[in-house]
Formats: structure tokens, C-alpha cells, sequence
């Protein structure tokens, strides 16, 4: 339940074990480490140089096995054990060593480029001749050879596409002008003409054919007839269908043992990361420089760690003015879940608090309250447990849900909702163990205000919870001043002013109620006196006094959580209805009303589950981070982020 303790580190490397180094410190995930740019010691001593060498070599190795694996995914079957909540293939420390250690893999990526190659050429030839052979069907019907048509003296020919709204008139046209026009075919709403005209009249002709959206064509290089050339298109499409084949079975074989691909991409992508981060540190000629955070419980296990290195040092370092250490939040197992909602925020300054702990109870309680269905809650922890359970990974949602769902099955027995009203609707016989526990809270259809004052108390209870956080973490801090005016004089006035309403309501006797109301006007002199302490008296005095309307402003917090009973209030509503409608189904005779009748209720409490689920994780996260976050926490930490490997594709089994 706090912001963990990070310790300045700096390891010190002889170049020849500094990527030895490196490799343990990644296989550790235990330490932060700066370039050259953030490191304090390049700034201490600028004559340090840095390497700043792009591994070109090991960036086009991690490029040609992403190409590779991204090419065989498309010819691969189902691979096995591999989902979509376990997407990484799991191998043992064994077969990832063998892979990386030997030469098959970077064999089967040569085979597997020489294939993607192949299909890529055979690909591009069979686009090429099927364009040409398109080109060739309108002229079919040609019989002479069409090296003939360039080989006349004294006419020019043009072969070519005349469109056919323009046809007509180029034809008279070109008539006047002594040229012969032969339509030979047709393509779509083009005719394939030859032209033929005298020498002297060419130029001419071609302005005529311009103006009519005339699309030469041109047979060069070509040989034989059209009929020729166009078998020869459809035999070479033969050939190359059977290529493209053949090439299509050995790359579906490859793709069989593409794993030793996958694994080989991720040893190179963390291989990369290593030397990235040796190529950015701050170096002499013979010693890498790897400046970083480390928490300070890990402190004595890197010591243990760097000593296994005969050149290599570690010290801790002094913290440098204005500078701020990496932030990581630590919690219970149970609370940990909730850290998501935390991260989700923005991780806390390092001289903050962190939120996590006293989010976690709030956020299960509203989830629960904003569904207050005991039926969905079972439905969920179902899911979610067995979700958990398959998911590879980071399963901190899984776990807050599975949470957040057993918090629901208790508000929605509390209020005697289990599916809606289906226990009154088709299970009668359960009623009176509905009842029994329902004594024990209430049903918010019968008494909504119930509902209506505790949705309001929690909000209260949830927002003065922040402001004594601030309060406490203030104290803490040595910063008084700040916690008497900034905190201490909400609470007295927010509490005495509550006190004062319900001694004006009746709840309790009048006159303690009266002493509160005066009480309330101390800390709102303080506020408007004081709340500003920087400026001058005219703009303190302004700024307190807008601090002090902005009271209006905590009543309109408190009233945001009315949203928790709206939320649980829709769920049951629209719950009983379709109970009602599954109820009215179920009466068509034959048999069919009690099929149709059930896939209503399922299918329709499916839907509501869905849907109420997602607007009580949204409503729920908003309470926490327009509400609840801004009284006490800035979340502007930088997430401390440890050299760790990292796996795309596979996941090894420890």
C-alpha cells in the first residue's frame, strides 16, 4: 500500500562484459537504466561519449523474421494450445536454448525468403500476363500477324480502343480524310479498330483520334497472330497457377515450424534492446556507464547479481537536485488488481500517495451497487475466474472483476434481485429465502429513497475520504500550513454544514445542529483569509473567496453518485422486463413457449449483463477520476520501467 523506495544507482562495466551485463540485468527486470541524455553522470562529465551505434545488423535481423513470420501466418493451420487469451505458444527452456543455439532456424528463414520470393515473382509474372492476355482478347479476331501491321511503305496503321459513344463520328471523320476504319472486337463499351491511312494524311489522323478519347495499343515485341499469342498467354498462366503452387505447399510445410521462427524474433528483439541500451549509455574508451533506479528492496540482489562479474561495479548514487525517481506502486495480493485503475490514471508523484488501497473497497462497493443483481454476480465470477485462469500475462482486470462480482452477488441479494424478479416470475418456491435475506437490506423498487440516501452517503463518505488522505499525507510531509488551510478547514466547515442540515431536517436535535452552523463560519473565514498565501492581500482575499463558493462544488460530487442507483435501478428495470416478456412467450402451447421462453431470458439477461456491466465499470471508473483522484493525487509520476525481456510470440514455461 505505498509508492516503493527507489535507490540511484550507477554499474560501472568493462566494455568486454558490459553486454554480459546487460543480459543478466534484463534477465532480472529489476533496473531502470538512463541514456545518455537523462543520465546525471554525462552531464557531470561531458568529456564521456557515447557510442550512439544504431545495431543496423540486429535491426534487420528482427525485420526479416517479423517479414518471414508475418508471410507464413497466412499458410499456417490452428496452432495448438494457442487462443485468444493465451495468444503466445508456451515452450520450455530447453527448446527455446536449442532454437536459439542452432542453425535450423536461421536456415528456415533463408527457405522461407527464397519461397516468399518465388511467390511474390510468380505473383507479379501471373498480374503481367493476365493484364496482357486481357489486352489481346478484343483482337481475336485478327488473323494477320501482328509484326505485319508495322512492316507498311506508304500507310500508316493504328491499332487501338475507340469508345463507342464517340464511334460513329470518328469514323466519318477519318472517312473524309481517306482513312479505313475495321472495328475487330470489343471491350466493355470500346471497340478495337484498326486504322490505316496514307503517310502524308497520319498526322491528321491522329488529331481526329485524339479528340475522340482514342486508346492506342501497341503490339511491340510481339510476334504471330493474336489467336498465338493469346494460347501463349493461357499455357504460361498454366504454368505459372502450377508454380505458384507448388511454392504455396512448401511454404504451408515451412509454416509447420515457424515456432523456431517466433522464438528466434523474440531473442533478437531483446538482444536488440540490449545493445540499444549499451549503444546509449555515457562511456570511456574501456568502461560502459549504466546509470539507473532500482527499488531499493532489489538493491542487495543487483549487488549479489553485478559481483558475479570480475569488471564490473555497482555503487548507489546520490540523488541530483530537481531530479525525480521512477514511480511503482506496491500492494497486497488482494488489493494488487486494483492497481490497473491506478495505472489507468497516470502513476502518482513520487512524494504523493498511493491510491490504490483506498480505491479498491469504493470501486468493488459501486461496481456491485450499479448491477445489484446476485444472478449476474454469479454469472460474472464464473467468467472472469475461468478467464483468469486461461489468460496469459498481466490478470489484474480478470482479478478486480472476479472482485467486483462478488460485491455485486451481495448488494443484489441485499436488494433481492437475482435475474431481475425471476425468482418471483418462475421459481416461487424460493421466495421465502429471498425474503429472509432481503430483511437484511431492502428492495430499491419499494423503497427508492433507501437507495437514494445511501448512493448520496457513499458519495460523502468517499469524498471527505480524499480530503483527510491529502490531510494525513500533508502531516506526514511536515507541510502544516498547507494541511490546515488546504484541508483541516473543508472538513470542519463541510461536516458542521451536514451537521447543520440534519439538525434543520430533524434527524438530530435542533439545537446541536444550530451550534454547527455556527461552528461552520471559523473555517470559511479561514478559507477565503488564507487558502491563497501567495500574491497580494486584494488577490488572496479573491481567490479565497472564490474558494470558498466553490463549496457549491462538493455538492455537486456528492450528487454525481446518485449515478450508482440510476445504474442499479435501469439493471433491475429493464430485468423484470424481460422476465415479463420470456413469461409471456412461454405460454404459446406446443412446447414452443417454453423454448422460445428460454432463449428470451437468456439471451435477453445476456444482453443486460453486457450492457449494465460495461456502464458500471465506466460510471464506477469516473466516480474514482473526476471525484474521488483530484483530492489528494496529481498523477504525474513517471512509471518506472526495468531493462526486461520481452516476448512477442512465445511464452517459456519456468
Amino acid at each position: 500500500m505505498a509508492i516503493a523506495q527507489m535507490t540511484k544507482v550507477m554499474i560501472a562495466s568493462h566494455r568486454s562484459e558490459a553486454a554480459r551485463v546487460l543480459e543478466a540485468l534484463q534477465q532480472a527486470g529489476i533496473v531502470q537504466v538512463l541514456d545518455a541524455e537523462r543520465a546525471m553522470v554525462s552531464k557531470d562529465w561531458p568529456e564521456l561519449h557515447v557510442e550512439a551505434r544504431r545495431p543496423k545488423d540486429l535491426e534487420d535481423m528482427v525485420l526479416r523474421l517479423d517479414k518471414a513470420i508475418v508471410f507464413l501466418k497466412a499458410y499456417a493451420g490452428d496452432e495448438a494450445g494457442v487462443s485468444m487469451f493465451s495468444p503466445l505458444v508456451v515452450v520450455d527452456k530447453k527448446k527455446y536454448s536449442a532454437v536459439v543455439d542452432g542453425k535450423e532456424a536461421l536456415e528456415l528463414l533463408e527457405k522461407t525468403e527464397v519461397v516468399e520470393s518465388d511467390i511474390e515473382r510468380l505473383s507479379t509474372e501471373r498480374e503481367n500476363v493476365s493484364g496482357r492476355l486481357d489486352g489481346l482478347l478484343p483482337w481475336k479476331a485478327v488473323q494477320t500477324p501482328v509484326e505485319e501491321m508495322r512492316q507498311l511503305r506508304t500507310a500508316n496503321c493504328f491499332t487501338g480502343l475507340l469508345p463507342h459513344q464517340h464511334f460513329d463520328e470518328i469514323t466519318a471523320e477519318l472517312a473524309e480524310l481517306g482513312a479505313a476504319v475495321e472495328p475487330v472486337g470489343g471491350s466493355g463499351n470500346m471497340h478495337a479498330c484498326i486504322i490505316a491511312c496514307m503517310a502524308d494524311a497520319a498526322g491528321d489522323v491522329q488529331k481526329i483520334l485524339r479528340s475522340g478519347d482514342f486508346e492506342a495499343v501497341s503490339f511491340e515485341g510481339m510476334t504471330g497472330t493474336v489467336g498465338e499469342l493469346i494460347a501463349d498467354c493461357r499455357e504460361k498462366l498454366v504454368e505459372i497457377e502450377k508454380g505458384l503452387e507448388d511454392a504455396r505447399k512448401k511454404a504451408a510445410e515451412i509454416a509447420k515450424k515457424r515456432l523456431s521462427l517466433q522464438i528466434l524474433y523474440d531473442h533478437y528483439q531483446n538482444l536488440l534492446g540490449r545493445e540499444a541500451t549499451r549503444a546509449n549509455a555515457p562511456a570511456t574508451e574501456s568502461v560502459v556507464l549504466l546509470e539507473g533506479w532500482v527499488k531499493t528492496k532489489d538493491f542487495k540482489r543487483l549487488e549479489k547479481l553485478v559481483s558475479g562479474f570480475g569488471a564490473s561495479s555497482v555503487d548507489k548514487m546520490d540523488i541530483a537536485e530537481g531530479e525525480e525517481p521512477p514511480v511503482e506502486i506496491e500492494n497486497s495480493k488482494t488489493i494488487r488488481p486494483f492497481e490497473l485503475v491506478t495505472r489507468l490514471y497516470g502513476m502518482p508523484d513520487p512524494i504523493d500517495v498511493d491510491p490504490t488501497a483506498f480505491l479498491a473497497p469504493f470501486f468493488a462497493i459501486f461496481f456491485g451497487l450499479c448491477l445489484t443483481d446476485a444472478g449476474y454476480g454469479l454469472v460474472m465470477i464464473a467468467v472472469f475466474w475461468y478467464l483468469a485462469k486461461k489468460m496469459q500475462g498481466d490478470k489484474k482486470l480478470m482479478w478486480m472483476l472476479v472482485i467486483c462480482s462478488v460485491l455485486t452477488v451481495i448488494a443484489g441479494a441485499l436488494t433481492g434481485s437475482w435475474f431481475g424478479n425471476a425468482i418471483q416470475e418462475f421459481a416461487p418456491w424460493l421466495e421465502p429465502v429471498r425474503l429472509r435475506i432481503l430483511k437484511l437490506g431492502f428492495d430499491p423498487l419499494e423503497e427508492p429513497m433507501k437507495f437514494f440516501g445511501l448512493s448520496l452517503g457513499l458519495g460523502y463518505i468517499q469524498i471527505i475520504t480524499g480530503i483527510v488522505i491529502a490531510f494525513i499525507h500533508n502531516l506526514r510531509r511536515k507541510e502544516y500550513v498547507a494541511a490546515i488551510f488546504d484541508q483541516l478547514t473543508w472538513l470542519v466547515m463541510i461536516n458542521s454544514i451536514l451537521l447543520f442540515g440534519l439538525g434543520k431536517a430533524g434527524t438530530i436535535p435542533p439545537g446541536i445542529g444550530s451550534i454547527f452552523g455556527k461552528a461552520a463560519l471559523v473555517p470559511a473565514v479561514a478559507i477565503v483569509l488564507f487558502s491563497e498565501r501567495e500574491g497580494g492581500w486584494g488577490g488572496r482575499l479573491g481567490m479565497g473567496a472564490y474558494q470558498l463558493f466553490s463549496t457549491i462544488f462538493f455538492l455537486g460530487d456528492v450528487l454525481s453518485y446518485l449515478r450508482l442507483m440510476a445504474l442499479g435501478m435501469v439493471t433491475a428495470g429493464l430485468g423484470m422486463a424481460i422476465n415479463v416478456i420470456a413469461g409471456i412467450v412461454g405460454e404459446i402451447p406446443y412446447g414452443i413457449g417454453y423454448v422460445l421462453g428460454a432463449l428470451v431470458f437468456v439471451g435477453g439477461h445476456a444482453f443486460n449483463l453486457v450492457l449494465s456491466g460495461l456502464s458500471a465499470f465506466v460510471h464506477t471508473l469516473r466516480l474514482q477520476y473526476v471525484e474521488f483522484f483530484p483530492k489528494f493525487l496529481t498523477g504525474s509520476g513517471k512509471i518506472f520501467e526495468p531493462l526486461a525481456k520481452d516476448y512477442k510470440h512465445v511464452y517459456i514455461e519456468q
